[in-house]
């Protein structure tokens, strides 16, 4: 739809007019309707929601019409995710292309090419759909006729000499059709339509007509249409070839198709169908690792300029963030002085919407765009960024009520603490000078369901500071030195001040970091040792350094103990209170290849990197302990650093996890042809299975087998995987961002981090992969041990969920808490009032999740009929596996088995008008969703019972309680 908006915007309105009475007539169909076709292996699943229905909402709009086929054929691999939300959006049937060509051999053998997708978790057929998968090598007319291009390929008319298309490469080219050769070219054709039908089921049979970039002129489609209408004539003139050829759309096909499968029963026997379709297999599971072709699996995109990964989901988060602000202010304030900073930001909102959208493109967020294109995307993505955190830090001052009145004119006060000065740099935290005498306040927006507590950090030029609460309090902190990736200059002169926060569910909490506040305890500078084997590290003021003595060193907090090789700065080993411990043996390697963005080609196994040398900063404070590293390698310039850090918090999720940060810089032609990797030799025996997960949704179980070579047990990573043991201890990893994963030993699990390639892979780009920019990659890494013994892994064909622990730590990374930082200093004489927000009436259940909370169409807000409802909540209920702590040691009060009560949900504002729609917003009619509870009742009682792994819409209408 992103291109269908642009040709809109300057059509007339006879070519309008024209174009609607197309698609009303069932002439033209659009198919999908997103805003893109979205890559399937790195888009989260809360951006795939955004494009698709910002595409379909701009569709019913503009046109009046909602899709319901998918149409995909160019994404690199499929993914059930998408089948769910396509089937809780209202959508009946599917179409995919790119799947292992071993795969589709197998499935045509039994006539399976055509299937219901069923959800793993699924036992009551709710999220069934229809799916046609497309059975040969391309979606061009070579390879969609029939199984043999050669001759495919002479009906593709566009390729005759006048349209300066490719010509056959078989050598045999189009022939005009004629009254003397059509006999003899209709049973050519109709012999490959007759060879593909032997592949399906039905007497129905799907051929397309297509390709990139076509039907650009009206000669060239006139040139089509004009000899396949002789060739349909001359076969639906003749009884005895037993066939009927027309033109149509995947409308038509699907609807004959059903039609037919209604008469005509074509289950097998013993076959797993499905009640809503019958006569065809159900079958669940993703279609992830990619080959077209012999060895060459599409597993190099999903690492592919991992700097722009990252950029897409800080995009998502602020984009998720903002809209829960906009639709906070909208619903307590009502007062047309608070509606007119919501309602003129509202085009810029939706250019983030669809600048988002637009990077979930299959040749975008999948890093296989030629670099112009992505410096586009890049430029897209970071204007949208820094407009939404202008707004964010407008909104606070309405939230916490500052001000209210010309929230819309005036400059904010405020400002985010992380900003970027270009689109293709990493972040930097904003500096507070703390000058003697003065206050700054900081303060966190929590876009979680419940209270967070968390050790934070922000920056400040001077160390001798105090950090208060909201109410004047003075708070324990710890200071300790800012240190940056120069081995040169560890030190940067600045001090990272780090606090514990409690910030209520989606509100706001103001914290104060002072300067000569006389009742409080200064931040208590953190204790260093270093090591580095050239003594070039000075000790900076104020803190007190020793030299790292021995081989190892730890860092602890009072749930673990790290243990690190001191001489190439790795960890090794983890301990815990109860004595247990697990060898982590952490490498970072990189492999030698000659693939290009999409494919992924290694020369053998990854070779480590780290020397015995380098440099360690170990710093050790009361909340937060580190080991900084900056290993020596073969050459001059690093082109990895990283940290690792340990966190003391009570009653915080942080205590329990291992933060690592890798700082990647693979510049410059040393590394060209080389992919950089992380992995984490355990004893975890876990079989070479593990867990990945699916668009931040779903997991899925992944086994790595000898058979296909190393690239084609590389799978995505877009937020998760772990790996379990026999005794059901759990080694899992979480990312802020989407890269690719595999175990390739027993207790292996290893990360792709970034990649260098000098050449083109074939598969379109027509480029290198040259435009690597500096990346911090960041992970979470969990080690639970269950407290019931559950059925082996190994012998379990269905994906392990995640505890709830697992959840939230991943939930955390995700959806951080957004810093703001007051411009101007106060004088410390002026002491403010308390300010917070908080509008939740109580937390939500832990293991239910707020998808979005928003206001679709705010520049319309005024002008909405009072009946209809003007704000979307969308919520998700997590499954988890209960063999782990109940509790999640997350503080958990409640769980989603019990209802929620919508209309009770918030303090101060009235829930009205609620009532359940589909994800896309598009359809109130739930039974065709798939829905098996009774989400009718919403309206009348406002009750909300979602069983795990749903996510449903709400229309609703918040208003100030009179």
């Amino acid at each position: 739809m992103s291109y269908l908006e642009r040709w809109w915007k300057d059509s007339s309105e006879t070519k309008r007019d024209s174009f609607i009475n197309l698609v009303k007539n069932g002439q033209l169909e659009i198919v999908g309707g997103g805003w893109v076709m979205n890559d399937e292996a790195n888009s989260h699943y809360f951006a795939i929601i955004e494009q698709i229905t910002e595409g379909n909402r701009w569709l019913n709009e503009t046109i009046g019409v909602i899709p319901k086929n998918s149409w995909a054929i160019d994404p690199f691999g499929y993914s059930p995710t998408m089948a769910y939300l396509l089937r809780r959006m209202g959508f009946e049937n599917m179409l995919i292309q790119r799947t292992h060509y071993e795969l589709k051999k197998e499935l045509s053998l039994h006539k399976n090419l055509e299937y219901i997708w069923r959800q793993s978790w699924d036992a009551e057929e709710s999220t069934d759909i229809f799916v046609h998968m497309m059975p040969f090598y391309s979606y061009d007319i070579p390879h969609t006729c029939g199984p043999e291009p050669a001759i495919c390929c002479q009906f593709d008319f566009a390729r005759s000499n006048n349209f300066g298309y490719e010509l056959c490469p078989w050598g045999q080219h189009p022939v005009e059709t004629s009254q003397d050769n059509v006999q003899e070219r209709a049973l050519l054709l109709l012999d490959q339509y007759r060879k593909k039908s032997t592949l399906y089921r039905t007497n129905t049979l799907l051929v397309p007509l297509g390709d990139d970039f076509r039907y650009v002129s009206t000669d060239e489609a006139e040139s089509q249409f004009r000899n396949y209408q002789l060739l349909f004539d001359y076969i639906n003139s003749n009884p005895s070839l037993n066939a009927e050829a027309k033109f149509g759309t995947l409308e038509d096909y699907f609807q004959t198709l059903r039609e037919e499968a209604d008469r005509v029963n074509y289950s097998r026997p013993g076959e797993v169908g499905s009640g809503q379709l019958e006569g065809f297999p159900s079958l669940s599971g993703d279609f992830f690792t990619y080959s077209d072709r012999q060895q060459d699996y599409w597993s190099g995109y999903y690492v592919s300029r991992p700097f722009f990964k990252a950029v897409d989901r800080v995009l998502e988060q602020t984009l998720r963030a903002t809209e829960m602000m906009m639709a906070l202010l909208l619903g307590y304030c009502h007062r047309s002085q608070c509606e007119r900073l919501p309602m003129g930001f509202s085009h810029k909102l939706t250019a983030a919407r669809r600048n988002l959208a637009l990077f979930q493109h299959h040749d975008g967020v999948t890093g296989t765009a030629k670099d112009h294109v992505v410096q586009d995307y890049g430029n897209r993505m970071h204007a949208s960024l820094q407009d939404l955190q202008i707004f964010m830090s407008k909104a606070i001052e309405g939230l916490l009520g500052i001000r209210h009145d010309k929230l819309d004119q005036n400059p904010s006060q405020f400002e985010s603490e992380q900003v970027r000065s270009k689109y293709d740099v990493q972040p930097v935290h904003k500096a507070i000078s703390a000058r003697e005498g003065t206050h700054h306040s900081v303060v966190f927006f929590n876009p979680s369901e419940q209270t967070r507590e968390e050790i934070v950090m922000v920056i400040v030029n001077r160390p001798d500071v105090a950090v208060l609460d909201s109410n004047w309090t003075c708070i324990q902190s710890q200071i300790s030195p800012e240190l940056q990736n120069d081995k040169n200059k560890i030190f940067t002169g600045r001090h990272r001040v780090h606090w514990k926060v409690s910030v209520p569910a989606l509100g706001l909490q103001t914290y104060y970091i002072a300067n000569g506040f006389g009742g409080c305890e200064k931040a208590k500078p953190a204790r260093l040792k270093l090591y580095s084997e050239s003594n070039s590290l000075t000790c900076p003021i104020p803190y007190a350094c020793s030299k790292a003595e021995g081989d190892v060193a730890d860092i602890q907090n009072k749930h673990q103990t790290l243990t690190f090789d001191v001489n190439h700065g790795l960890l090794q080993k983890i301990s815990f209170k109860d004595g247990s411990q697990n060898f982590v043996g952490e490498e970072i390697g990189m492999y030698s290849s000659t693939g290009g963005a999409y494919l992924f080609k290694p020369d053998g196994d990854s070779q480590p990197i780290i020397e015995a040398g380098g440099q360690m900063v170990i710093t050790e404070g009361h909340l937060m302990q580190e080991v900084y590293s900056y290993p020596r390698t073969a050459w001059e310039k690093s082109p990895i650093s990283h940290s690792t850090r340990v966190y003391n918090g009570d009653n915080t999720i942080q205590e329990f996890l291992i933060e690592k940060e890798y700082h990647v810089e693979l510049l410059g032609n040393d590394f060209n042809d080389r992919e950089l990797i992380v992995r984490y030799k355990t004893d975890i025996d876990n079989k070479r299975i593990f867990y990945s997960d699916l668009n931040g949704f779903q997991m899925s179980r992944r086994e790595t087998y000898d058979k296909i070579p190393l690239q084609g047990n590389y799978y995505p990573m877009p937020s998760l995987a772990f790996m379990q043991a026999s005794n059901g201890q759990r080694f899992s990893v979480h990312t802020r961002q989407s890269l690719g994963v595999a175990s390739l030993k027993e207790g292996w699990l290893e990360i792709m981090l970034d990649r260098r390639l000098v050449r083109d892979d074939g598969r379109g780009l027509g480029q290198a992969v040259m435009d690597n920019r500096p990346v911090n990659i960041v992970f979470h890494i969990l080690v639970e041990s269950n407290i019931s013994t559950t059925l082996s892994s190994v012998s379990n064909p269905f994906p392990l969920s995640p505890s709830l622990l697992s959840h939230r730590v991943g939930a955390h990374l995700n959806y951080p808490l957004h810093a703001f930082v007051a411009k101007k200093a106060q004088d410390l004489s002026m002491q403010p009032l308390p300010r917070s927000f908080s509008p939740l009436a109580a937390p939500l259940p832990c293991d239910l999740h707020i998808v979005g909370l928003k206001v679709p169409r705010p520049s319309k807000y005024s002008q909405t009929l009072p009946e209809d409802p003007r704000f979307v909540l969308i919520l998700q209920r997590y499954h988890w596996d209960s063999s782990y702590c109940r509790k999640g040691r997350s503080q958990c009060v409640s769980f989603a088995d019990e209802p929620v009560n919508l209309f009770y949900m918030f303090k101060g504002l009235a829930v009205r008008n609620a009532r359940a729609t589909s994800l896309n917003l598009l359809h109130e009619d739930t039974e065709m969703l798939g829905y098996t509870e009774q989400l009718a009742d919403v309206a009348q009682e406002g009750h909300v019972l979602i069983s795990p792994m749903e996510i449903q819409a709400y229309k609703l209408e918040l208003r100030p309680h009179q």
